[in-house]
């Protein structure tokens, strides 16, 4: 039995929050799956990175874009600390641009219902189906 005022640690997945309306949405899907999952603000990730619970980050999106003068943003440190991560939106292009990737704005937005397919199997996509509906909002 742990003491009392004792926290548990458990596994758990940190949500980065670049400013994305469905920061919160991220988290409380996790939680629905079964996963400890916590949300924080994307400048606190220093305090994350040393956390023994750890086992993985999700960067949020967020209004931004990388090309833009006073974005969000964090050192290279966060993606040579080892532990996994995944990008959405914002996060994506953080990582791609952080990593020495090229980032371009779209010729038009979206915003609205798509659909998406898996066009190459991995163990990410588990037993997703084939071809889903999502909703993106982008530029």
């Amino acid at each position: 039995m742990a003491a009392a005022g004792a926290v548990s640690q458990q596994p758990k997945i940190v949500v980065l929050d670049f400013g994305s309306q469905y920061s919160q949405l991220i988290a409380r899907r996790l939680r629905e799956i079964g996963v400890f999952s916590e949300l924080h603000p994307f400048s606190r990730y220093q305090e994350v990175l040393g956390e023994p619970d750890l086992r993985g980050l999700i960067l949020s999106g967020g209004p931004s874009s990388v090309t833009e003068d006073g974005a969000p943003d964090v050192g290279k440190d966060l993606f040579a600390a080892g532990v996994p991560l995944l990008g959405i939106c914002y996060g994506m292009q953080l990582m791609c641009h952080k990593l020495g990737g090229r980032i371009e704005p779209a010729d038009r937005r979206e915003y609205g219902a798509a659909e998406i397919k898996v066009i190459s199997r991995a163990a990410l996509f588990g037993d997703t189906p084939d071809r889903q509906q999502v909703w993106m909002s982008h530029g």
